[in-house]
């Protein structure tokens, strides 16, 4: 049920999720072999910037009793500065380690290293494409809190280049009665593709600019950045940037009991006073990545005792 590689979201059926999330379940509670994966080395390859996806999967590696070989820069401090190919970095660091995790900043990358790698590949974000391991934890984070399926998910900000919003969204359409809320600018709005599947799958989901009328329906508020690095115009980028921000004020207009979420790294879009609202898992919502992490480790090298 869990692929050799994970490249997408769409990898994952409900059963592997339910299987990811209950294994996750245990590792927080501490029920788990520490020494699991003694004698096995990962190597985060990293060719974007990256705090919380390098940092959680290297300390999930740790925690497991593995190790680690990384670099943070591998667009410049590795030999791709050379010219070297991925598909040649590929081969050369898979005999190095058991598992490569791998950020990179085309889209299809993942899926172009899966084909040469001799161990599995796991998708740390490819562009603007997808991210299927802050999906998992993203949905880990929201069952946990809510509980229950029959809920509005809000998500706003970038649509069109939102690696997290898309893979996310791969997972949400396979809960039937869960509805969507895409809030952008128009010029930032879901793209095609997804368009398309989550037509295709019956979802129930709408596109809005209407920030207030997002925030009143939602059950969970995801909240994204407008990613600077995806724009060759950088007038372009200061036209979205702080169209939606969600302050003291706004919180207003949230349910009682709804949860704010947000990827992070943060630029402007959810203030510092926000921090402090019961309803702002943000923080939480990371953390959960290590135990996520952790849980998939443990069954692609069938090391879960399930």
């Amino acid at each position: 049920m869990i692929p050799k590689h994970v490249i997408s979201a769409k990898d994952f059926d409900r059963k592997a999720l339910e299987l990811i999330f209950n294994l996750t379940d245990r590792i927080k509670a501490g029920k788990y072999d520490k020494k699991s994966l003694a004698g096995k080395i990962m190597a985060t390859l990293f060719y974007e910037p990256s705090t919380r996806t390098r940092l959680s999967f290297e300390t999930a590696m740790i925690r497991l009793s593995g190790r680690v070989i990384s670099t943070e820069n591998a667009g410049e401090f590795s030999s791709a500065a050379k010219g070297e190919t991925l598909e040649d970095t590929i081969r050369v660091v898979d005999s190095y380690s058991d598992i490569i995790v791998l950020r990179h900043f085309k889209v299809g990358a993942s899926e172009r290293a899966a084909k040469y790698s001799k161990v599995p590949i796991i998708n740390g974000g490819d562009g603007n494409g997808e991210h299927p391991t802050q999906a998992l934890l993203d949905l880990y984070t929201i069952f946990s809190r809510l509980k229950k399926t029959d809920i509005t998910i809000t998500m706003v900000g970038d649509m069109l280049n939102g690696r997290t919003i898309h893979s996310l969204s791969y997972l949400l359409v396979l809960y039937k009665k869960i509805r969507l809320i895409y809030v952008s600018p128009k010029g930032l709005a879901v793209p095609k593709t997804l368009r398309n599947l989550l037509t295709g799958k019956k979802a129930y989901f709408e596109e809005t600019e209407d920030f207030k009328k997002g925030l009143t329906e939602a059950d969970v508020v995801y909240m994204t950045r407008i990613q600077k690095e995806r724009f060759s115009n950088q007038n372009e980028y200061k036209k979205y940037l702080g169209k939606y921000i969600l302050d003291k004020a706004m919180l207003k207009f949230l349910k009682r009991n709804a949860i704010i979420m947000h990827p992070l790294p943060r630029v402007n879009e959810i203030t510092r006073d926000v921090d402090r609202d019961k309803r702002a898992i943000y923080f939480e919502q990371a953390q959960n990545g290590v135990f996520i992490r952790m849980a998939l480790l443990l069954l692609i090298f069938d090391k879960a005792q399930v």
